[in-house]
């Protein structure tokens, strides 16, 4: 039985994965951290991490970028894994991130959905195949309350493309700021907000006569909660390093 700590466990994304832990035999949500203490699923929650003396394998974080020291920090002190889902993290955060994961086992990716991480494979070998001779667009949609822009998704998206592309992209966020040609060596992005979308992000090749388009589209958060659930349970007796989901899809 894998035991879990969810830190933002009264927030929209921590009662996706409460629900998602109740229909799994093998995890267990043993106690949460959030501001809000209330405790509507039963396990104790606390405010400070250093107030929680419970025994567990996996914390899972789903919560905001501030926590993510305290969250990293605690795990590291009790000798347990830690899955980040957080969006909207510095290069500062993913640095920390990388430098615990040489102590602890860490699980990061921007996108918890395996969906999407077959989706960046696809983009990778495409951009492979269609070499420079295609543009590369991403466009991503999400709900109105959504802060970062654009998603990490999209950024994670990007960064597969630029692996199959035989030069170096330059990243193109506002085609409002300057008024010229589109240079054949970028990848642009472009950001939706509205209503609830769950999310959704599409990559358009488009080349001469012809387009190619590779989309997600998220029905709901429980794809997410699915995910970092089944992260957490890989996780647990790996030794120390920085996993993704390319390793759980492995």
């Amino acid at each position: 039985m894998t035991k879990l700590i969810v830190c933002g466990c009264n927030g929209k994304m921590g009662r996706a994965i409460t629900a998602c832990v109740k229909e799994r035999p093998d995890c267990e949500i043993v106690a949460g951290f959030d501001r809000n203490t209330d405790s509507p699923a039963g396990f104790p929650v606390y405010a400070n991490p250093q107030n929680c003396n419970v025994s567990a394998d996996v914390v899972i974080d789903f919560s905001h970028p501030s926590a993510l020291p305290d969250v990293l920090r605690y795990a590291e002190q009790h000798g347990m894994g830690a899955v980040i889902a957080t969006t909207g993290l510095s290069e500062e955060d993913r640095a920390l991130i990388r430098d615990t994961a040489k102590r602890i086992p860490v699980f990061f990716s921007a996108n918890m959905s395996l969906g999407v991480s077959l989706l960046a494979e696809l983009a990778k070998k495409a951009a492979a195949i269609l070499g420079g001779s295609f543009d590369v667009e991403i466009i991503e949609k999400h709900h109105n309350q959504k802060i970062d822009a654009p998603s990490g998704t999209a950024l994670m998206l990007g960064e597969a493309v630029a692996e199959g592309l035989p030069y170096a992209p330059k990243s193109v966020y506002d085609r409002h700021a300057v008024r010229e040609k589109r240079d054949p060596h970028e990848i642009g992005y472009s950001s939706v907000r509205g209503g609830t979308i769950v999310g959704e992000h599409e990559i358009l090749f488009a080349g001469h006569d012809e387009c190619i388009s590779l989309t997600h589209t998220a029905m709901s958060k429980e794809i997410f909660a699915a995910g970092a659930v089944s992260a957490a349970a890989f996780l647990v007796g790996k030794p120390a390093g920085l996993y993704t989901m390319k390793d759980l899809m492995a």
